[in-house]
């Protein structure tokens, strides 16, 4: 697992042109073509994963299945299993690629955590991300968020865009700030959507 620097910046609709408007200004580059994103979260039954994320706790996780969609063909590439671990050290993630079977026993049969238990899909995450480079930071940007309790089929949607840059543990944190002078916030679509869909 690969210790890593990320920071979130939430932007409206608005202002998405003049922050795209920005990092063209500062050269930056497409790394991918945009996609579709869908993650389906995990969290036992006293949803304790989603109580740490609220309180900030360390050491916590977070346990979902994620794939990727091709936007214009609308085909679906490959399908990871990811642990994003936050810790006094820093913030870890492992990925593993997987395929339909094992995603499918996963949803059927639940995770089971050596920290938490026993896990079960609870939030589905969709969104559209775009992929960019500006000198030594990866910045996405992800668009037409919406949320989805499991086992339902009423999605609830996100008019705001998250932007979250990301770097390497040992990049400074001021030269992070002086490439991209825009206020930081703490922001979880996970938090987010528990919080939209799991009353309902």
């Amino acid at each position: 697992m690969n210790s890593r620097i990320e920071e979130k910046i939430l932007i409206s609709g608005k202002q998405l042109t003049e922050f795209k408007e920005y990092l063209y200004t500062k050269k930056s580059k497409n790394l991918f073509p945009k996609r579709i994103i869908e993650s389906l979260y995990f969290d036992n039954i006293q949803k304790q994963m989603f109580l740490d994320s609220e309180e900030g706790c360390v050491p916590r996780k977070k346990i979902r299945l994620r794939r990727y969609c091709d936007i214009k063909n609308k085909i679906y590439s490959n399908t990871k299993f990811e642990l994003k671990i936050s810790s006094y050290e820093g913030r870890f993630k492992k990925s593993i690629d997987i395929n339909s079977f094992t995603r499918e026993n996963y949803i059927k049969k639940g995770y089971l955590d050596k920290n938490y238990g026993m896990c079960e899909p609870k939030l589905f995450v969709k969104y559209n991300r775009s992929y960019l480079r500006l000198e030594k930071v990866r910045i996405t940007i992800d668009e037409n968020i919406s949320y989805r309790k499991y086992g339902s089929n009423m999605f609830y949607n996100d008019d705001d865009i998250i932007v979250e840059i990301k770097s390497n543990i040992n990049l400074s944190r001021d030269y992070i700030l002086n490439l991209l002078p825009f206020q930081r916030i703490r922001f979880s679509k996970y938090s987010r959507g528990f919080l939209k869909v799991m009353n309902t």
